[in-house]
C-alpha cells in the first residue's frame, strides 16, 4: 500500500520554465515518462542490523533538500509517493515496494526509490523482476557502498539484500552479476569477503576510489556495464565519508569522496542500461547542517539529469 505524495515547497524567484525547481516540476508533466520517485520509509531492517535507527526519516529529507534544486525545462520528474511501512513487517512492505516499482516502470517512467535503509534494495530489485523487464536480459547490479550487504541472516535485514537478489537470480536461472564499489576492509569480515568471492562480486576497495584512482573507478564501472543488458545502481549514503555524509546509520571510517561517487553518478545516469536506481541509509537524526540529505538529493539530481529524455529500453 502507497500514500500520496507529499506537498514539495521551495524557493520561487519568478514565473516560467527559466525559474524552474524540483518543487515546480513535480506533476507538472502528467502522463509523460521521466524519472518518478518513491519513498520506502523504513529502518526496520537497520535495527535488525544492529544499526542505529532513523532511516525511516530519509524520503522526507532527500525531498526538502531536492526542492529547491533548479532543474532545466525539459527533464520530466514525478512523484509516486511512499510504500506504507507499519510495524516489523519489513517482507510486507518490501512486497508493496515491489508492486509500486514495477508500476512505475510498466508506465515507462525510470523509479528513484528513496530509502530508508538498505533493506530497500530488496524490494527494488523484486518490483524489476516482476516488471518482466529482465526476461531473456542480464541482469547488472551496482552498489556503492562500504559494506558487501551479502550477510546470511535468519531475518531479513540492511544486511542482506544482495545476498537475497542472488539467490532470486539464481531462481530465475540467471548469473548474478553484482559490483560493489568502495567496500571497506574494517567493515567487511573475511567471511563476507569470501561469500563475494564465491558469488564472483567484483569490488573496488575506499582505498583505491579516491580522488586520485577516479579513471580507474570509472574504468571499473565501464568493464562491468558493458557485461551487462539492465543495470541497477543502489546507493548507500554510508559509501561517503563521515565528514561528507555524517547522517547515515554506520559512519564511515574513509569513505569514497562525493567528487568521485558524483562522477560514478554521471557515468551511470547516461548509460542507456539504467532501468532502476536507489539510494539509501540517510539517517537525519544525525545529519549535520543538513550535510547528507543535500549530498543524497546532488546524487539524485545528478542521475536523474543524465536520464532525462530516456525511456525505458525497448523490448519491454
Amino acid at each position: 500500500m502507497s500514500t500520496a505524495a507529499p506537498e514539495w515547497t521551495g524557493r520561487t524567484d519568478g514565473p516560467g520554465p527559466e525559474h524552474r525547481r524540483w518543487h515546480n516540476a513535480i506533476g507538472e508533466s502528467p502522463g509523460t515518462a521521466g524519472v518518478s520517485l518513491i519513498g520506502f520509509p523504513s529502518d526496520i531492517g537497520v535495527r535488525r542490523n544492529g544499526g542505529r535507527p532513523g532511516a525511516q526519516a530519509g524520503p522526507g529529507a532527500i525531498r526538502a533538500a531536492l526542492g529547491s534544486f533548479a532543474i532545466p525545462p525539459e527533464v520530466v520528474v514525478h512523484d509516486a509517493g511512499d510504500v506504507a511501512v507499519t510495524g516489523d513487517a519489513l517482507e510486507a512492505a518490501q512486497d508493496d515496494l515491489a508492486g509500486a516499482v514495477a508500476a512505475q516502470l510498466g508506465a515507462g517512467n525510470l523509479p528513484f526509490v528513496l530509502g530508508g535503509g538498505h533493506e530497500t534494495a530488496y524490494g527494488s530489485y523484486l518490483g524489476l523482476a516482476r516488471s518482466g523487464l529482465l526476461d531473456g536480459r542480464r541482469l547488472g547490479v551496482l552498489n556503492l557502498d562500504a559494506h558487501f550487504d551479502l550477510r546470511e541472516a535468519e531475518r531479513p535485514s540492511s544486511g542482506t539484500p544482495f545476498r537475497q537478489i542472488a539467490a532470486a537470480e539464481a531462481e530465475r536461472g540467471a548469473e548474478f552479476t553484482y559490483a560493489a564499489i568502495g567496500i571497506s576492509q574494517p567493515g567487511n569480515t573475511a567471511a563476507l569477503f569470501t561469500t563475494a568471492a564465491e558469488l564472483g562480486v567484483r569490488h573496488l576497495l575506499d582505498l583505491d576510489c579516491q580522488e586520485r584512482h577516479v579513471e580507474d573507478v570509472l574504468e571499473f564501472v565501464r568493464a562491468f556495464t558493458a557485461d551487462v543488458d539492465a543495470l541497477y545502481l543502489s546507493i548507500d549514503l554510508d559509501v561517503l565519508p563521515a565528514a561528507q555524509a555524517p547522517g547515515v546509520s554506520a559512519p564511515s571510517t574513509l569513505g569514497v569522496p562525493a567528487a568521485v561517487v558524483v562522477e560514478v553518478c554521471r557515468l551511470v545516469g547516461d548509460d542507456p542500461k539504467l532501468v532502476l536506481a536507489d539510494i539509501t541509509e540517510l539517517n537525519p537524526t544525525y545529519d549535520i547542517d543538513h550535510r547528507t540529505a543535500r549530498i543524497a538529493a546532488r546524487l539524485v539530481h545528478t542521475i536523474t539529469m543524465g536520464a532525462a529524455d530516456r525511456s525505458v529500453p525497448e523490448g519491454h
